[in-house]
C-alpha cells in the first residue's frame, strides 16, 4: 500500500483528531481573568497560547517501522503482532504524536496514568509506547481469561466499565472499536 493510499485512508481520523485538538485549544484560550479566581486549581491561560500550537501534526510511521515495533512488542509481551498492529492503527493511525480529546498519547493511545504504571518516560517515543500498550493489552487479556472482546473493551473504555457491565459496556464508541478491531483481525 502506497503512502498516499495510507494517508487517504486516514484522512477522516486525522481530521477528527485535528478538530479535537482545536476544540481543546479553544476551550483553553477561553480561560482568562474573567474565570472564577476561587475555582479549584485555577490559573489564567498564558497569553502567548494560540491555535497554531493545536495544529501540531505528524505523519504516520512507515509500514516497515510499524512492523518492527509490532514484532518487537509481540515478542516481549507474548501477543500477536497482528493484534498489536491493528490496535495501533485503530488507536492512532500509526501517528506517534497522536493525542486524543481525553489525553491519551502516542501510537497506542496510552493514558498518562497507564504510561506511568508501565514506566514510560516519553509517551511519544514509539518503542516505549507500543511496548507499554502491548503489555497493558496482555495484562487485560490475562485478566479476562483470553476474552479478546472484553480485553479490547477495557483497553478502550477502562476495566472498571467492563467489570461493571460484565462484558463489553453499552458505549457505542467502545462497541464500534471492538467490532472494528476484531473485524480487521479476521481479515488478516
Amino acid at each position: 500500500m502506497s503512502a498516499d493510499a495510507i494517508r487517504a485512508a486516514m484522512e477522516a481520523s486525522i481530521a477528527q483528531q485535528r478538530a479535537s485538538i482545536t476544540k481543546q485549544a479553544q476551550n483553553a484560550l477561553r480561560l482568562d481573568a474573567s474565570a472564577a479566581p476561587d475555582a479549584f486549581f485555577w490559573s489564567p491561560w498564558p497569553r502567548k497560547a494560540s491555535l497554531a500550537a493545536a495544529g501540531v501534526d505528524c505523519d504516520p510511521l512507515p509500514r516497515s517501522e510499524v512492523d518492527r515495533l509490532a514484532a518487537d512488542a509481540s515478542t516481549q509481551a507474548r501477543l500477536s503482532a497482528d493484534l498489536i498492529r491493528t490496535v495501533m492503527e485503530k488507536e492512532s493511525g500509526f501517528r506517534p504524536c497522536a493525542v486524543s480529546s481525553r489525553g491519551a498519547q502516542g501510537l497506542m493511545q496510552l493514558m498518562p496514568a497507564t504510561a506511568i504504571d508501565f514506566n514510560v518516560s516519553d509517551p511519544f517515543d514509539p518503542k516505549q509506547n507500543v511496548l507499554a500498550g502491548a503489555r497493558y493489552l496482555k495484562q487485560l487479556l490475562d485478566k479476562y481469561g483470553g476474552d479478546i472482546e472484553k480485553a479490547l473493551s477495557a483497553y478502550h473504555a477502562g476495566p472498571a466499565r467492563v467489570d461493571s457491565a460484565g462484558g463489553v459496556p453499552n458505549i457505542p464508541e467502545t462497541q464500534k472499536y471492538v467490532l472494528d478491531v476484531v473485524g480487521r483481525l479476521l481479515t488478516l
